[in-house]
């Protein structure tokens, strides 16, 4: 899914949604991205378990 479909399905700009990539927004829109994305808030900010440290 593309950053501009993620923000069309939870209703918020894409200019905010970049904003929140980069920790500048308010957390509580993840509440609205997560069912966007088909997933809770939760699995959204979960740590990636299979990522690797180099």
């Amino acid at each position: 899914m593309t950053p501009e479909q993620v923000a069309d399905r939870a209703e918020i700009s894409q200019r905010y949604t970049s904003s929140l990539e980069r920790g500048q927004r308010n957390v509580e829109t993840l509440y609205k991205i997560a069912p966007a994305l088909g997933i809770s808030h939760v699995e959204l900010v979960k740590p990636d378990t299979e990522a690797t440290d180099d």
